[in-house]
Parts: C-alpha cells; structure tokens; sequence
C-alpha cells in the first residue's frame, strides 16, 4: 500500500496531549486524517501495534460512541481499555486531578478523560506523564471533529475551498472543535444561529487567523436560510448540551426556527451532505426524513469515530514504522 507524505506529520505527535484541535499544527491534522484514512484502508491488519500498551478511560458524563469506539479501537490494535466512570474515581472532590494524573500514569500508557469544566482536565493533562486525550470537556470536542473531517474528506476528496454550515447552538463544544479543524483545513464556515447562541466575534476572530493561509471566512448569520445557500456541509447538534438540562426549554424555543428539514437542505449546494454527531432528537433540531436520507452520512460519521482514534492512539503512542513499512 502506498503511504502519503503526510505520515512523519502524524508522527509528531508521540507522547504529546491532545486537549484541544489546536493542539496540533495544521500539518499535523492533515496527517492525523491520512493516517486515520490509511488504518481504515487496513481493517485490523495492524493488530499488534499496541500490544501490552493500557488505554485509561475516565468518564464523568455519559458516553457511548466515544467509550465503544475507543475500547474497540484499543482492542483492535492489539491493547487493553479500563473504563471507570465519575462516582468511581471523584477527581476533584477525592483528590485533585494532579494526583490522579500522577498515579494513573503509572498504571496506562494513555488517558482519555471526558469532563465537565475544561480547567481541571488541563491541570490533569500538565501533570500527566502519559498522553492525555480530550473526550469531551466544555471547552471542545477534538475527537469528534477528526471523525468529521475524515468523513468529509472520504466523500469529496478534499476538504480545500469547501463550506461548511453549522446550525443550531453554535457555541457548543462540537461547533468549536469543528469550526477549528475546519478552518485548519482549508475549509469557510457560517453559523446559523439566534444572537443568544452565536459564537462571539473574538471566536469568529480566532478562526480567520487559524484559517489564514487558505483564506477562509467565518461568518455567523440569524437567517437559517442565508447560511447554508450553496454550501456543501449542514452539520447540526442536539439544542441543548449534557449537564445544561435546565435550559431545554429556553433552547427549545430560541432555536426551533433552526431545525434541519427538507426547505433548509434545498437551500444547501444540491450535493450537500448532513452530518449530526449524534445522538440526535428526531423531529427537533433535525427532522427524521434528513436524517435517514440520501445526503445523511451520520453513521459513516459514527464508524469513523473508531477509525480517527485508533490514529489518534498510534500516533500518540508509537513511531508509526508498522504502518510505513
């Protein structure tokens, strides 16, 4: 098989924390995606890359794509996953997260954490000794949004010159680690969103300057139907986050003028995919006829969670040779 250049990028990544999309260099996310492109291409021929290597998973919301696809992903290439959840390990009410990081390093050779607040996550990732992985915190969703770029990239070929239109609550941890490997990648963004719930200029700020070598633009509009003419992604999420079930009705009328239907998708370049991170509500932020229709790759979204991260462990965890030979 043919490896792409782009491997000895990915390669960098050895030892290093991943907390957030911009943790990695734009050379270094092209990377990640060709070699997540290549173990894909593979199946499980890689089996023993990471064997006798320990994955320690830490769960303090629900999880069930990111836990599965991990384990699985650990298991696939030949290591072990332990998963525990809040009420087993009580970091920050037990003991600080500098000492469970400090004491679980000694036990895997890598950490995925998903969290409430971010702060903490980043005080247990700066004193960890192994890499620690971002699985969900307030502050973003990096896993997530590798899986999405793969995806895109699978159908298009490319992810330059493209547009991607994210709707609903766009100030999610979802649309803030999509819009940033987006822009990373040579791809425009807008935002459809009520003033409530648009990213803050500073953000919009953020992401020209990350997207500056391609030109890209960031731009956040009220109107659902402005935002996604002629673009070739509509990406949109659950109205209201995990842990913020107080707001459901408050989000519910704000953004139910920004559900993703047939009127909206037409607007959409006639090619355009939908994507949802899942898991979704059916018949509110998206209708059910997008979501199981032809333009809907949601559960080639969902697989490839599996397949981003087994590149995310390789790279984090080895040299790569196995997969250069």
């Amino acid at each position: 098989m043919q490896i792409m250049v782009t491997l000895p990028a990915a390669a960098r990544l050895r030892g290093r924390n991943v907390l957030s999309v911009t943790d990695l260099g734009a050379d270094e996310l092209a990377g990640l995606l060709t070699l997540a492109q290549n173990v894909k291409e593979r199946g499980r021929e890689q089996l023993s890359l990471l064997r006798g290597k320990t994955l320690v998973m830490l769960f303090e919301k629900p999880s069930l794509r990111t836990r599965v696809s991990f384990e699985a992903g650990m298991t696939q290439l030949g290591g072990h996953a332990i998963a525990a959840t809040g009420a087993d390990f009580g970091i920050g009410t037990r003991e600080t997260p500098e000492d469970a990081a400090r004491v679980l390093s000694r036990y895997g050779d890598a950490i995925v954490y998903r969290t409430h607040a971010h702060e903490p996550l980043a005080r247990f990732a700066s004193a960890a000794t192994v890499p620690t992985i971002n699985a969900l915190s307030e502050a973003g969703h990096p896993c997530q949004a590798f899986a999405d770029l793969l995806t895109i990239r699978e159908r298009f070929g490319t992810l330059q010159g493209l547009r991607l239109a994210f709707v609903g609550d766009a100030r999610n941890n979802v649309a803030i680690s999509l819009a940033e490997a987006a822009v990373m990648s040579g791809m425009s963004i807008t935002f459809a969103a009520p003033v409530t719930h648009r990213p803050p200029d500073a953000f919009l700020g953020k992401l020209v300057k990350l997207g500056a070598p391609h030109n890209v633009t960031a731009r956040a509009f009220t109107s659902p139907l402005r935002a996604v003419r002629d673009v070739d992604v509509v990406y949109t999420d659950v109205w209201t986050s995990m842990g913020d079930e107080q707001f459901v009705e408050r989000n519910q009328a704000a953004l139910r003028p920004y559900q993703v239907n047939a009127e909206l998708m037409a607007a959409a370049a006639p090619h355009a995919l939908f994507m949802h991170c899942l898991p979704a509500h059916r018949g509110e932020e998206v209708t059910a006829d997008v979501m199981d229709g032809a333009r809907s790759v949601v559960f080639d979204q969902a697989e490839n969670r599996l397949h981003a991260q087994k590149a995310l462990l390789l790279a984090l965890l080895t040299d790569l040779r196995g997969l250069t030979d």
